[in-house]
């Protein structure tokens, strides 16, 4: 896809939600069951099943998968297509592209074994190679609009509040 065939076929897209803001707003799900025998989650995907468990820092088999790695998993899908769709647009070049994430976990802190040590994530590093002839001002501005334009960048960079419930079944 070139960048006028991103244009054409994101125009109508765009046109609709500048006269009707309200079409823009689309809520996105997410669902899993509790694994009945093992500490593990079923998630949905709407390709497979995803079955999560514990991370084998915290007592997991590894035969699981850890949300802290589905966490940067997703990081890196967001930010590779829309790296991706910023270069069409812009008509940059790229022969090859890799992204990677990495995030130190301190896993006294899930663990509860010390309460100054923190749940979550200390610090994640977001990491673009590319193969491109473009010149450095260009890979400035795709790296600066692919920030902005990443969802699940922009979500953790800006930690929006969460509303957290719980209902019986």
């Amino acid at each position: 896809m070139d960048a006028a065939e991103l244009r054409a076929m994101q125009a109508p897209i765009k046109d609709r939600y500048k006269t009707d803001a309200q079409a823009a707003m689309i809520t996105l799900k997410a669902r899993g069951t509790l694994d009945d025998t093992n500490i593990a989650c079923k998630v949905e995907t709407g390709r497979a099943l995803a079955v999560a468990g514990l991370h084998p820092a915290t007592g997991g088999s590894g035969m699981e998968l850890c949300s802290g790695d589905m966490l940067l998993e997703a990081l890196v899908a967001c930010a590779g297509v829309t790296l991706k769709a910023v270069a069409t647009a812009l008509d940059i070049p790229l022969k090859s592209g890799a992204v990677s994430a990495e995030g130190d976990l301190d896993f006294r802190g899930t663990l509860g074994v010390a309460k100054d040590a923190p749940v979550g994530f200390a610090q994640i590093r977001l990491r673009f190679d590319v193969e491109t002839d473009a010149p450095q001002e260009k890979l400035d501005q795709l790296l600066k609009l692919t920030e902005r334009y990443c969802v699940v960048y922009q979500t953790i960079k800006s930690g929006p509040p969460v509303d957290v419930q719980m209902k019986r079944a």
